[in-house]
């Protein structure tokens, strides 16, 4: 028997379906989707890994927040965005889809909501799900920069909400948190007794941010917990390690952190081996960090020049991450769109819908490609799709 947290449909989407074919005639495919650092032909130090072999690993130390070596790493690396922050209010965890389920466990339960923005990365709607938890989506608005609707947000509170989840930049609309709406989410928070969750894994990415763009620890008003981990820091998927920065009040904080402990005490799902190296892999990543960054840099400017030779198709503003929103003509679905492109352009793009667009017709690309591959996979997008 299976769970009702999983989808009770398990066959494969149309795009999917497509791609399957694609792949089964073995005909290429320009993967305008890779969001996968260690595949796009970036270069990394031979020696980068090298201190996963540290002999201090050889030792079991379980510690339920992690070590304090590693800790402090990281802490010291979130200075790097003018966070001061005390290594006692970091946690570690695997991954952030790790640290979302410990924090659905720790303030829901069974049935509680949490708000999530929409659109936004749909890997939430799972995670809830399988933590028997409500996602209630709030929307963010485009008018030339994508914002809260604060208003959406108000109405999604009920006496079961727990806790306010902010992605900046997010996934995909690569919209950051504004100063202004951290407050009024701040506000909501405090009114309501709610926890506030940033996913800033983006962070290091910065495109065409706002002047009044700050993270979720730039106030200690309330409970607040920002994550970030190295598969986007440091570009290494693979490693296996992401944190909690935890702030607010000292007494809630103090008082979370104790019943946090007792969950992560029962995991342990850290492996010491990169614990120990946290420091040298957080010094080492900067290299790493930079070629992305250069790379999303690099090919949202190529994309915009694309585009401006197709009037029909327009490049929403992105002011961080990996990602960039085409809106192209709505003369046909978004999943027809994304078939035909696969079919027979051999060019795999993310539909809108994916990612709970509220309308039609929007596609989502990936902006680490490699250079040449990003642009011979976007001649084809705008050609098929700018008509």
């Amino acid at each position: 028997m299976i769970s009702s947290r999983l989808p009770s449909d398990l066959s494969p989407n149309a795009v999917s379906a497509a791609l399957a074919w694609r792949r089964a005639a073995e005909q290429p495919v320009i993967d305008l989707t890779e969001s996968n650092p260690t595949r796009v032909g970036l270069s990394y130090p031979a020696d980068l890994l090298a201190p996963l072999a540290d002999p201090a690993a050889l030792v079991y130390d379980p510690q339920p927040l992690g070590l304090w070596t590693a800790r402090e790493a990281v802490a010291a690396d979130l200075g790097r965005h003018g966070l001061a922050i005390d290594p006692a209010d970091v946690t570690l965890t695997a991954s952030t889809s790790e640290a979302y389920a410990l924090l659905f466990k720790l303030f829901c339960n069974p049935g509680d909501r949490v708000l999530v923005p929409q659109p936004s990365y749909p890997l939430f709607d799972h995670l809830t799900r399988v933590e028997a938890v409500e996602a209630a989506p709030y929307l963010l608005e485009y008018h030339g920069a994508w914002r809260i609707d604060l208003a959406s947000v108000i109405h999604a509170v009920t006496p079961r909400s727990r806790a306010i989840l902010v992605v900046s930049p997010n996934n995909p609309t690569g919209s950051c948190l504004h100063r202004d709406d951290l407050a009024a989410l701040v506000q909501v928070c405090a009114d309501h007794g709610l926890a506030l969750i940033g996913d800033e894994v983006f962070l290091d990415y910065p495109l065409d941010p706002a002047p009044g763009a700050a993270p979720v620890l730039s106030q200690q008003e309330v409970l607040t917990c920002a994550l970030g981990g190295l598969s986007k820091a440091g570009g290494l998927p693979q490693v296996k390690l992401a944190w909690i920065a935890w702030g607010g009040p000292a007494p809630a904080r103090t008082r979370t952190l104790h019943a946090y402990e007792i969950m992560a005490d029962s995991y342990l799902s850290v492996s010491t081996p990169v614990q120990v190296a946290a420091p040298a892999l957080l010094k080492g990543s900067s290299a790493i960090r930079e070629q992305l960054l250069g790379r999303v840099r690099r090919n949202l400017e190529a994309l915009r020049a694309a585009c401006a030779a197709h009037p029909s198709v327009t490049t929403l503003r992105v002011e961080g991450g990996w990602s960039a929103v085409l809106r192209v003509p709505a003369v046909r679905t978004e999943e027809e769109l994304v078939v035909t492109l696969v079919t027979e352009e051999g060019v795999l793009v993310h539909p809108g819908y994916f990612f709970d667009f509220s309308c039609e017709a929007f596609v989502v690309v990936s902006l680490i490609v490699a250079p040449s591959t990003f642009d011979r996979g976007i001649a084809r997008v705008l050609a098929r799709g700018g008509a």
